[in-house]
């Protein structure tokens, strides 16, 4: 049983120094080709910032920009095309599986009839049509569930708890999904999705969070997230940066990070240092990190809405607890701070985004930096990675440091 906090427990910094020699198993080789074939599929940036690393005073540093993924604008788009993908392929007939992609109509320009091809395979084994695909979201997520059940001629209902702002869930209402507005906070919002799939004929989960007995479609998101960290490695070796010597990412449930353990543990020893990154109001993985355990803490208000989450996601928490190397938590005003600066270095950067830079100076910075700097193996000539999960547009109500 998950224990439940209260409060975040003092020190918000945690650091596990064997997290380097810990090994896993590859992400399937064939998510990072399925998304190249998409219409409209192009790498996010990977954009070279020196003021950061003279600031940080550090080698180099890099800004992976996820604010226009596959017209989206947050990465969110990787994880539920595949599962998506994934889901409609196994309720299809094997005969149609091959190819399902091409076919498919991810894109808008694959055509309408296409679209609607699939939508009847999708739906042949229940008597109701098509399926209804459901999930909960701060935000993000849920629009890209939509945005893909759209896409394919399938419905949506998609849960939306307390906290985000309403031109978020009006973003998920225009592409046409049905939007619940749940009175609680996001655990309350998969709960209740939950009970509605269980409920309803041809309906079906598509949750970036897991539990005992629901592992198998967030599995599936997380390994969509793959992508990701395939093109950072292309883009590094196009600039002969090599591999990271650190990588950070935001972290809500931890399924994003649990995709970069995924990475760079499936290497040999000696790859990325990992930090995760959360809200100080909303810190599960490190509380949970910090007891060896997974623990679900109250959620606070923060304007980081796409990491409001208090419970680690049960599949991600193996790979958290053992690969990552370091988890902080910041401020909201740390996060502004970050998002302005990253704006005026010509990257935009929603709150959930900018945690990473926020993170990543809370790391290297300030009262026992030098010992948190050794914890992570940097030193002057080390390349860091910074993860923007989101652009300004997908957290429109903070887009600017308003001290």
């Amino acid at each position: 049983m998950t224990e439940t906090l209260t409060s975040l427990p003092a020190p918000a910094w945690f650091a596990h120094p064997g997290a380097r020699t810990w090994t896993c198993p590859p992400a399937p080789s064939e998510v990072h080709g399925f998304h190249a074939s998409l219409p409209g599929y192009a790498p996010t940036p990977l954009s070279e910032l020196p003021s950061l690393a003279a600031e940080l005073k550090v080698g180099r540093v890099f800004v992976k920009d996820e604010s226009c993924r596959l017209g989206l604008p947050a990465f969110k788009a990787l994880g539920a095309s595949w599962a998506v993908h994934r889901t409609l392929a196994e309720r299809s007939g094997p005969a149609e599986r091959e190819g399902l992609a091409e076919r498919s109509g991810l894109a808008e320009r694959s055509g309408i009839a296409e679209r609607l091809g699939i939508a009847d395979r999708a739906g042949s084994q229940e008597a109701g049509g098509p399926v209804t695909l459901v999930t909960a979201t701060d935000g993000n997520h849920g629009r890209a569930v939509a945005r893909m059940a759209r896409l394919l001629g399938q419905r949506a209902h998609v849960f939306v708890p307390e906290g985000v702002h309403p031109a978020a869930t009006a973003a998920i209402a225009a592409e046409e999904a049905r939007v619940t507005e749940v009175a609680g906070n996001y655990d309350e919002a998969v709960r209740q999705a939950a009970d509605v799939v269980a409920a309803t004929p041809a309906a079906v989960l598509i949750q970036d969070t897991a539990w005992p007995g629901y592992e198998r479609i967030p599995g599936w998101i997380v390994e969509g997230y793959a992508t990701l960290f395939a093109e950072i490695d292309n883009q590094l070796a196009a600039v002969d940066a090599g591999l990271p010597d650190l990588v950070a990412v935001p972290v809500g449930v931890g399924s994003l990070a649990q995709a970069a353990v995924t990475h760079y543990r499936s290497r040999p020893a000696g790859a990325a240092a990992l930090l995760s990154v959360e809200p100080d109001s909303a810190a599960g993985v490190l509380a949970s990190l910090t007891r060896q355990a997974p623990v679900t803490v109250t959620t606070g208000v923060t304007t980081m809405t796409g990491l409001n989450c208090g419970t680690p996601s049960t599949l991600a928490w193996p790979y958290l607890r053992d690969g990552l190397d370091a988890a902080i938590a910041v401020t909201d005003a740390d996060s502004a701070r970050a998002a302005d600066d990253l704006a005026a270095l010509g990257v935009p950067s929603g709150p959930c985004g900018a945690a990473s830079l926020a993170g990543v100076r809370a790391a290297l910075t300030g009262d026992g930096a030098a010992a948190r700097r050794t914890a992570l193996a940097l030193g002057p000539d080390s390349t860091l990675v910074l993860l923007s999960t989101e652009g300004t547009a997908a957290n429109p109500r903070h887009v600017a440091n308003p001290s």
